[in-house]
């Protein structure tokens, strides 16, 4: 084998090594190709999740307000008991003196 036919047969090689890589490259797009149809599921689809996404957020958000103005409500009420507990402390106190008073005023 002489250099001209040794660079003939490189070249064949290389020709059909192209022309092979060309061809997969053709089919490997030809079968993965994605249809019309397919892009319109997939737009529906990015749609439902965009919309599933805001629902959640919005669900979220109401939650957290929801939240917020129970522990406001709960808080209201612990200052109301307290409040009414302090009350309720201090006439139990008054009723206690006024019994001692009155039971002092009947012995003397």
């Amino acid at each position: 084998m002489n250099r001209t036919e040794f660079i003939i047969a490189t070249a064949i090689i290389l020709f059909v090594a192209f022309g092979l890589g060309w061809f997969v490259c053709w089919l490997m797009h030809r079968l993965s190709r994605v249809t019309q149809t397919e892009m319109g599921e997939l737009e529906k689809m990015a749609r439902d999740l965009h919309e599933a996404e805001e629902t959640r957020d919005a669900a979220i958000a109401f939650m957290e307000n929801r939240e917020a103005e129970l522990t406001n409500q709960l808080n209201q009420s612990n200052a109301e008991l307290r409040a009414a507990m302090d009350g309720l402390r201090d006439a139990r106190h008054e009723a206690e003196e006024l019994r001692d008073y009155i039971e002092r005023m009947s012995k003397g």
